[in-house]
């Protein structure tokens, strides 16, 4: 993957891994959407080789604290973030789109954010604590169901605003990105089995119902926008996969 300059772009963008890829054209930017899928394998196997390594002296519940702190400082708290701003701008915008945008905007996180952030990290770090003990497969599926599921967002739904890094991706990919995530997690089913689909299939559903709100609320996404995409499509991963 990391020969491909779309992917390393990808890896760069969604990863605090350093990746010189030099200038950027916008139309490179669509391309690397569609290798964000492939970047969530990648650290889906980094997640299980920590687990794996972990769990040999830890119990369940602190190696799934130590999986969701290392995926947040892998990312950088990248799409954290997202969810803090989408949660400030939508519960303090009053309904107003541009209110709401500008909120985003504030680097200041609200009661809004603080909460949904907690609580999202909170339910991850127990579904996670269940999910150990019965195998790592679940682990090293949803980064990708989440990354699939911003993926699909870009692709499906307009950008909101007229330029910045969520225009540039909203404008330049398509169906050939919006096929390869498929490819990526269609590769995974075969590789885990039937038992990833569904949880992989809810997270798609998640995904597009938070991008479906937020084009109503905002007139289309962000990159807050799939920032928080892809933490709630993880999370209803990884509640799902308890059932």
């Amino acid at each position: 993957m990391i020969e491909s300059r779309p992917a390393r772009l990808a890896l760069g963008l969604l990863t605090r891994v350093p990746v010189d890829v030099g200038e950027v054209e916008p139309a490179e930017l669509g391309a690397a959407v569609g290798y964000f899928a492939a970047v969530g394998a990648l650290l889906g196997a980094g997640l299980v080789a920590a687990a794996e390594l972990l769990g040999a002296a830890l119990p369940a519940p602190v190696v799934a604290v130590l999986l969701v702190a290392a995926l947040a400082a892998v990312t950088g708290g990248l799409h954290l973030d997202g969810v803090a701003d989408v949660f400030d701008g939508l519960g303090g915008g009053r309904g107003d789109r541009q209110r709401a945008l500008d909120i985003m905007k504030d680097p200041r996180v609200g009661a809004h954010g603080v909460v949904a952030v907690t609580l999202v990290v909170l339910a991850k770090v127990c579904a996670l604590s269940f999910l150990l003990p019965g195998g790592l497969d679940h682990v090293w599926v949803f980064p990708i169901a989440g990354r699939a599921a911003a993926t699909v967002a870009v692709v499906v739904f307009p950008s909101a605003r007229a330029d910045g890094l969520g225009a540039a991706f909203a404008a330049h990919a398509g169906a050939p990105e919006r096929n390869l995530a498929f490819a990526t997690l269609a590769v995974a089913m075969a590789v885990f089995g039937f038992d990833v689909a569904l949880p992989a299939a809810l997270a798609l559903a998640v995904g597009v119902g938070l991008a479906s709100a937020a084009t109503r609320r905002l007139g289309g996404l962000t990159g807050d926008v799939y920032g928080a995409i892809i933490e709630l499509a993880e999370l209803a991963y990884l509640i799902c996969a308890l059932l």
